[in-house]
């Protein structure tokens, strides 16, 4: 609910407010102002809270820490794994030994505390550090779980670096690409301390140049950096990045309307009517002025049916699979966000992921679904089925389009609205009957998603908090880690998911989609289904 303010406290707000933009922006404009077009800027309204590779756990800390950092092995915008540091590698036939070589001309950005030459080249003992660093329970990042799988890992020699698994694990270089895993230097770490968060020192194709916490980070060119274009040219394009911290979308989507910033990533309720139409189609105010780029994204959100539950309603697979065919998700997706997200007529593993199956899921049948809740009485004996669905706020109007939907079937729905740490803890320790809930990809691979439906996984051990249980599931869910062959695993995890279906413990309403506005003189930035920005290769023309 808002509150009302007095005119006078709102004055002073607004002007607040005035003199923070005109500070931020006025002071964006004297960033190589006669070179407007080296300079990328954006808004990041998460506010960021460290640069340290240690610590990239959310998004607007990862975006930044990417433009500063590598590691061994890089993902394209397919999800394929290429080189990085490491220029190419072997496997073992066990599938247990990761031996990699590493490029010689890689240098860290220059510091003073590199001693004559303010910089040296990166080794395989960089990475041993950095490895270690990670486990560090004195360091605490939380990306330590990346290296669970990993029995040992050692520097052979200054250009070979080796990691040993405890089991084979095909989705482990996927794994490696997350920036958790990036290389430090262990002087300049060691130095700073804690306070690396604030001096990051990396490889990557932008160096830190000044952070006003709260305020402006800029990035300036890394000229040593090792990466060229597919023509020998070396990356990156751009001069310099500039963010800012407005902490509100509208205000970020205002500068970006008029053109102070290049690039806007989502779609927020305050603005999605302003610059999209229903269908999902830009305005044609914006259209001469604007680049809107769309894709997958690896985000599942659903609808979980906690199948220990007693009420008959959630123990009953013919109504679990009503609810599945009672309510016309493509319609849902226009109205409620203006076209963007894919309806889930798929499994639990999204659109952009190996292992997706358009046909495995359920499409809008109302009669079927009528004639589903029909045997459902009469096997029952229950007159009037009725559920409760409990979600957050910033998703009552979804549960509130299947509660009317589902009436016309003969399902009545209630919709519990509690807190996002409430509903958190309810679903992980079995209190909530049906609950809406999503699945962002920690790692692209569809191993992922599956690992919510392993018995072992029960929640709140785990992330299987629906209490789905198949012997034939678990046999499969194991094996999986047994086959390197890339095709036949995403076979195998298809079949997985089209058993987990077939049981109904979840709804997938929609598999979202990573949204980017950009400016018309921006080219090279593209779009990838885990949302990361890389920056190394985008262009401004001088065109406004």
């Amino acid at each position: 609910m808002l509150k009302r303010v007095s005119d006078k406290s709102t004055f002073s707000w607004l002007i607040l407010s005035v003199l923070t933009l005109f500070l931020l922006f006025s002071c964006g404009n004297n960033v190589d102002s006669t070179r407007d077009y080296l300079v990328f800027r954006y808004n990041e309204h998460k506010n960021i809270g460290s640069l340290d590779p240690a610590f990239a756990k959310d998004n607007a800390d990862i975006w930044a820490i990417n433009q500063l950092f590598n590691g061994l092995v890089q993902m394209d915008e397919n999800l394929n794994v290429h080189p990085c540091i490491a220029k190419d590698w072997t496997i073992s036939e066990d599938a247990l030994t990761y031996t990699f070589s590493l490029r010689n001309d890689v240098s860290f950005h220059k510091h003073e505390r590199f001693g004559k030459d303010s910089t040296r080249t990166v080794s395989a003992y960089d990475f041993e550090y950095s490895f270690n660093r990670l486990l560090d329970k004195k360091v605490a990042s939380p990306g330590r779980w990346t290296l669970n799988k990993v029995e040992a890992f050692k520097a052979i020699n200054d250009t070979v670096f080796q990691i040993k698994l405890q089991q084979p694990f095909p989705a482990f270089l996927g794994l490696l690409t997350m920036k958790y895993c990036s290389v430090v230097p262990k002087e300049i770490t060691e130095y700073y301390s804690s306070n690396f968060r604030a001096h990051p020192i990396g490889t990557g194709p932008f160096q830190f140049k000044r952070w006003e916490e709260n305020l402006k980070l800029v990035l300036r060119r890394n000229n040593h950096y090792f990466e060229t274009d597919t023509d020998g040219k070396q990356l990156p394009y751009l001069e310099s990045v500039a963010i800012t911290f407005l902490p509100d979308k509208q205000s970020e989507f205002l500068q970006f309307a008029q053109g102070n910033i290049d690039f806007v990533s989502g779609l927020d309720a305050s603005y999605k009517d302003e610059i999209l139409n229903a269908s999902g189609s830009l305005r044609d105010k914006y259209s001469e002025d604007v680049n809107m780029i769309r894709g997958p994204y690896l985000n599942t959100e659903y609808l979980g049916f906690f199948m220990d539950s007693k009420i008959p309603e959630m123990q009953s697979q013919t109504l679990r699979q009503a609810v599945n065919y009672g309510f016309d998700k493509q319609k849902m997706m226009i109205y409620l966000r203006n076209g963007i997200g894919i309806p889930a007529y798929g499994g639990f593993i999204p659109k952009g992921l190996p292992g997706y199956d358009e046909s495995i899921g359920f499409t809008f049948q109302p009669e079927k679904a009528k004639q589903l809740v029909q045997q459902f009485k009469s096997e029952t004996g229950i007159s009037n089925p009725e559920i409760t669905i409990t979600t957050t706020s910033n998703y009552l109007s979804f549960c509130e389009y299947i509660q009317r939907e589902l009436q016309i079937i003969g399902i009545t729905v209630n919709v519990d609205v509690i807190p996002p740490a409430t509903l958190k803890d309810a679903k992980a320790n079995g209190k909530l009957d049906m609950f809406r809930a999503s699945w962002v990809a920690d790692y692209p691979d569809a191993e992922n998603y599956l690992s919510l439906y392993s018995s072992k996984n029960f929640a709140p051990n785990g992330p299987n908090y629906t209490h789905f249980q198949s012997e034939q599931f678990d046999t499969w869910y194991q094996e999986a880690f047994t086959i390197t062959e890339t095709k036949e695993r995403e076979a195998l995890y298809t079949k997985m998911d089209s058993l987990v279906m077939s049981q109904t413990p979840v709804v997938p309403l929609f598999y979202d989609e990573v949204v980017r506005f950009t400016r018309k003189n921006v080219s090279g930035l593209g779009i990838n289904p885990i949302n990361l920005l890389d920056l190394k290769r985008v262009k401004k023309s001088t065109q406004k």
